[in-house]
C-alpha cells in the first residue's frame, strides 16, 4: 500500500482517518490481551457500545478517548501522534508502521530527537543571555 498523501483533505477527514486507525490499534491490543469490550468499558467508565463505536472509529469520539482506552490497554499513543505530525508536515502517512503492534524504536528515535533539540535550545538560551555551564546545571559568567 503506497503512503496515503493528506494534502488536499480537510480536518474532519484527517480527524476521521486518525480514529479509524486508532479504533483498529485498540481493538487489535484490547483482542490481543483478551480483553474484553465490557470490561475495557468498565475500566474507562462508558458503556460496551461507545468501546465498539471507538473501535469501529466513528467520527463523534475524541482524541481524548482513543487516548483514555490507549493508555489503560498500555498502548503508545503514536499512532494517533504520528499521523498529526504528518498531516502538519505534509508528508504521507505511513501506513504501514503505523499498523505494526510495536513501534517503541520509533518513538524512542523521536524522543532522543526531542532531547537532542532540547539541549541545543538550552546551550543557545545560555549563550544568549551570557551564560555557560555544564549539563548539570552549574553556570558561570
Amino acid at each position: 500500500m503506497p503512503p496515503q498523501s493528506t494534502a488536499t483533505w480537510n480536518d474532519a477527514e484527517i480527524f476521521a482517518l486518525i480514529k479509524s486507525l486508532s479504533g483498529k490499534r485498540i481493538e487489535q491490543r484490547r483482542r490481543r490481551d483478551r480483553i474484553s469490550q465490557a470490561r475495557l468499558a468498565a475500566a474507562i467508565g462508558r458503556s460496551e457500545r461507545w468501546v465498539r463505536e471507538l473501535e469501529a472509529g466513528i467520527p463523534t469520539s475524541t482524541i481524548e478517548d482513543h487516548v483514555r482506552c490507549a493508555h489503560w490497554l498500555g498502548l503508545s499513543t503514536a499512532h494517533i501522534f504520528i499521523p498529526l505530525l504528518c498531516v502538519e508536515h505534509g508528508i504521507p502517512l505511513p501506513a504501514e508502521l503505523l499498523a505494526l503492534d510495536d513501534i517503541w524504536h520509533v518513538e524512542a528515535s523521536c524522543l532522543q530527537a526531542v532531547e537532542r533539540e532540547q539541549a541545543r535550545a538550552v546551550e543557545r538560551s545560555q549563550i544568549a543571555s551570557g551564560r555557560h555551564g555544564d549539563r548539570k546545571g552549574t553556570l558561570s559568567k
